[in-house]
């Protein structure tokens, strides 16, 4: 098949395509590709999936869209040359999960709001990966995510058995009580406790996060932006004043951060 005088193309092609990327005359760098190897571009493509939405741009984010499927196909490919499964396989898998686990829409069960459909899933979840406790659902929560979106994912599923705080006040004191034991570490000057006390605390903080409603990720992904923008800022009006940052003292630094906030 000649690809390059096609107008346009669709997800066949890019399942063909790959193939003969990975065929034993195709791409040098594509045929030696493995799943650890390209790890790191699926986690890459996946977060500038995700800059494109919060920028709005619907044009990158077609782009970046690809950039993922691309990605998920390429696994696919990988084990379609040993035997294992295809791309078809994962599609069926994913049709199958999504049948089982809206039941109030492919089968008799009722779902009348928002949390019932929640709820419902939850339960089909456990059922159907055999989690018998509640620590087995906190488990399954993939170690590879972001540990403050893991943080989140592991109390909610322990909340849902009435192990939290009534309200978030009680959160707000466990995270008054995690900071002075972390400053007693700190004292101590003890490295291993003093990490231990610093999760601690940044796990009770999430749990702030989760009562208030914020999510702890996208409000930490936006201080950092906040902080960036200060700190040109600040750099700007040093300038201005012919201040130069690296030999300037800490109060001078200070005085002007408070300015320009």
């Amino acid at each position: 098949m000649n690809f390059e005088k096609k107008q346009n193309y669709g997800f066949q092609d890019l399942i063909e395509i790959m193939k003969i990327l990975r065929a034993p005359k195709g791409c040098p760098w594509d045929r030696e590709q493995t799943h650890k190897s390209i790890r790191q571009d699926f986690i890459e493509e996946t977060y500038e999936v995700i800059e494109a939405i919060d920028a709005e741009d619907r044009e990158l984010l077609k782009e970046e869209l690809g950039d993922v499927l691309l990605q998920v196909v390429f696994h696919s490919e990988i084990e379609r040359e040993k035997g294992s499964f295809d791309i078809n396989d994962v599609c069926d898998g994913i049709c199958k999960k999504l049948i089982i686990r809206h039941p109030h829409i492919f089968s008799d069960v009722k779902a009348e709001t928002v949390d019932d459909v929640l709820t419902n899933w939850d339960n089909i979840k456990m059922q159907t990966k055999s989690q018998k406790k509640q620590s087995d659902a906190m488990d399954s929560v993939s170690k590879a995510l972001p540990s403050l979106m893991r943080s989140a994912k592991v109390q909610k599923k322990a909340a849902k058995i009435g192990f939290d705080w009534k309200d978030v006040n009680g959160a707000l004191d466990k995270v008054d009580e995690e900071v002075k034991e972390l400053k007693e570490a700190v004292e101590q000057g003890n490295r291993e406790n003093m990490a231990e006390e610093l999760g601690d605390l940044l796990f009770s903080v999430v749990n702030v996060s989760r009562f208030i409603k914020v999510d702890s990720e996208e409000a930490l992904y936006k201080a950092c932006d906040k902080f960036v923008s200060r700190f040109k800022r600040m750099e700007e009006l040093a300038e201005k004043r012919n201040i130069n940052m690296e030999n300037a003292s800490l109060s001078q630094l200070d005085s002007l951060w408070d300015e320009i906030k």
